[in-house]
């Protein structure tokens, strides 16, 4: 429970006052929520909320004073995103704040009339948020995620690293990852470096089943595509792809902290902190549709030393030199 809320519960009435008093100088509490993608106790996910939190402060937005935040973690699940989104709708907030896909489609579906900033959702043109990236239109607006271009380039790291994998298995979880066939065409067009396989999951079973069957193929790779389902369920697949020593790449560097081999994609944390000034912009009076969908412009590349030696692989010096955290 936050400070502000144990003033509230033992003090009872008498703590309106100094809120009234606030109202009546003309600085209003406003309430904002964050549908966040991952679990509460997800470490990575609480410094994302963190970002957030000292962006909005740098902006004069500070808690207790004119601002209230109020996180919901739905950890990879859109039916719990749903619940959520509507609590947050009942819960008359300013604006929500939605990390990935699966909350943004539960936001949209919860409200027509709270303002949306989006986080980390690829392609949000092609899957119907918004009519353009400079143009959003509506209520919703934010941040996007990796592009299509990005298949190609996991294919690219992977095989730098292992120039034997000729047969790549694709894992997404259509639910969370409804955008991932984006990423197939630049990947067929390296169709001579490598065959693909899409392989859908919907649960830590098929995430099983999936990367064993991936394991199969001969001169076999994984890749793990930028999903909230799977990035809460990274310790399994992480401990999976050991197992039947599976190289594989992701798009998010918190995979190689857990024991992934390499991972290539956006800064994540980095859009959390630019979206703290859509956040204040909406606050004060800017309309969604005024403010163009941004892109990513950090990228990160992390290796894992330690699983590459497990598998019998050697990183390149220059890929080593070039990384953005090595592992060892």
């Amino acid at each position: 429970m936050s400070t502000r809320r144990e003033f509230i519960t033992l003090l009872g009435g008498a703590a309106t006052w100094p809120l009234a008093a606030r109202a009546q100088q003309g600085e209003r509490i406003r309430r904002i929520g964050v549908l966040m993608g991952r679990a509460a106790g997800d470490a990575e996910g609480q410094k994302q909320a963190a970002v957030l939190r000292r962006g909005l402060e740098e902006l004069h937005w500070l808690s207790a004073r004119n601002l209230e935040i109020e996180y919901r973690w739905t950890a990879g699940d859109p039916v719990r995103a749903q619940a959520l989104a509507r609590e947050l709708v009942e819960l008359g907030v300013d604006l929500i704040l939605a990390n990935g896909t699966p909350s943004l489609v539960a936001a949209r579906r919860a409200t027509e009339t709270i303002p949306i900033v989006f986080v980390a959702v690829a392609d949000p043109v092609a899957q119907g948020f918004v009519q353009s990236l400079a143009k959003p239109g509506g209520m919703i607006t934010g941040f996007g995620a990796e592009e299509p271009s990005m298949g190609a380039k996991w294919v690219e790291v992977l095989k730098e690293i292992v120039p034997r994998v000729a047969s790549i298995t694709v894992m997404f979880n259509p639910d969370t990852a409804p955008f991932a066939h984006m990423f197939l065409p630049s990947m067929q067009a390296l169709r001579s470096a490598a065959s693909f396989e899409l392989m859908e999951v919907a649960s830590e079973s098929d995430v099983e089943r999936a990367i064993s069957v991936a394991a199969a193929r001969p001169a076999a790779g994984l890749i793990v595509l930028p999903d909230s389902f799977l990035v809460s369920r990274r310790e399994l697949i992480v401990t999976a792809t050991a197992r039947r020593r599976l190289p594989a790449i992701y798009s998010i560097s918190e995979f190689t902290r857990s024991g992934g081999l390499v991972a290539y994609g956006i800064e994540r944390t980095d859009l959390f902190r630019r979206a703290a000034s859509y956040v204040d912009r909406i606050l004060t009076g800017a309309k969604p549709a005024d403010l163009p969908v941004q892109q990513p412009v950090k990228f990160e590349l992390a290796i894992n030393l330690k699983t590459a030696k497990a598998l019998g692989l050697t990183v390149p010096q220059i890929m080593q030199m070039t990384a953005d955290e090595v592992i060892e």
